[in-house]
């Protein structure tokens, strides 16, 4: 049986939709109340949140495909709820099913959505720990750029992240970020390019 043809209204929900998740990048994150140099949105979370999902899938042995789409999703209700840090959780009441619903119902590949979101938040599945972990390990990093020229803050709030860590792979990786310059990588690439040209400054 031919699929049915989607309506110019239908096409307008996903329009709209797509508009209303681009307003993600406009959402600086709610930690920036006790640390203000704070610039990341709830789209570069959830951006190197699946970058870092993918990774672990991979090391984990788990379902790539879901725990990316897991990452991506996670935080989209935000977009209608709000972020909240850890101090606003203490007082608020968030409707995020509800929010998840209304913006996923009547999209295609919204059923999907749904239903992956569900998984994510029971935290039962590998794949699901997996999308967690993801989403702590770039808590992780975020918290050594903004904190790394305060290292007990920055302890204090690694061992606040990392005790919920479940899977080996992350624990790893949040260890070796504890030790590690958020600028390694540069310096590593100019040192590569510095023996390959055979110079010195």
């Amino acid at each position: 049986m031919p699929k049915k043809k989607k309506t110019d209204k239908e096409f307008e929900k996903i329009v709209d939709f797509i508009f209303e998740a681009g307003t993600a990048r406009n959402l600086i994150r709610s930690h920036n109340q006790v640390l203000r140099q704070v610039n990341d949105s709830i789209s570069s979370h959830s951006f190197r949140t699946a970058i870092i999902g993918l990774i672990l899938a991979d090391l984990e042995k788990a379902d790539s495909a879901k725990i990316v789409k897991m990452c991506l999703l996670h935080d989209l209700a935000e977009v209608r709820t709000g972020d909240s840090n850890f101090i606003n959780k203490f007082y608020r009441i968030e409707k995020e099913h509800e929010a998840v619903k209304d913006q996923w119902s009547d999209l295609p590949g919204g059923e999907e959505a749904i239903k992956i979101l569900s998984e994510y938040n029971a935290r039962k599945t590998k794949e699901a720990i997996v999308a967690k972990d993801a989403d702590s390990l770039d808590q992780i990093f975020l918290q050594k750029e903004y904190l790394s020229e305060k290292p007990a803050d920055f302890k204090r709030w690694h061992e606040h992240i990392a005790c919920r860590i479940k899977t080996s792979s992350a624990r790893k990786i949040a260890g070796l970020v504890f030790r590690t310059n958020p600028l390694k990588w540069v310096y590593n690439i100019d040192e590569a390019e510095k023996k390959g040209e055979k110079h010195q400054c």
